[in-house]
């Protein structure tokens, strides 16, 4: 099990996450599973609809998979137990899809793999917000990110 550094970017703002995503889809190529990293309101679900430049990505509160054109969405944060994952049917939403983007899904990780076809590459984007406070209900937004994207093998 190895992680390699393939691309950082630094201070990055909610204006800058079009040009991060055409960034990492350059750098990530089709067929990607990408795991989406960080705390609670790090920016995971603000990147998603960014990455598939559509409004209506769904947060965690409404769908645990998102469908639209060649990206699958999925939401984690509210699974209880692996084997939720199972009866999701991810190999049939995945048959004609290019990345698969994945909140929450670090610890369903062993269980995600077994769903998806083996053309699938590993990846993760961290996600960490730069400010000195980090509290929970504190506004973020006007914060600036830094993201790194890690190519991940032997799982």
């Amino acid at each position: 099990m190895s992680e390699k550094l393939v691309r950082e970017w630094k201070k990055v703002f909610a204006a800058d996450l079009p040009y991060v995503a055409h960034e990492l889809k350059e750098a990530v190529k089709p067929k990607a599973l990408i795991l989406l990293d960080g705390p609670m309101g790090a920016g995971k679900t603000t990147f998603a609809k960014s990455f598939i430049s559509d409004d209506e990505t769904l947060s965690p509160s409404y769908a645990v998979l998102s469908e639209t054109n060649t990206v699958l969405h999925a939401d984690f944060y509210r699974l209880k137990e692996p084997e939720e994952i199972y009866h999701l049917e991810l190999q049939l939403y995945l048959e004609d899809k290019n990345y698969f983007l994945v909140e929450w899904g670090k610890t369903y990780l062993s269980t995600i793999l077994k769903e998806v076809p083996e053309e699938f590459d590993l990846y993760c984007l961290e996600i960490e917000v730069n400010s000195q406070a980090q509290i929970e209900d504190e506004d973020k937004s006007s914060f600036s990110r830094n993201f790194f994207l890690k190519k991940l093998e032997g799982y």
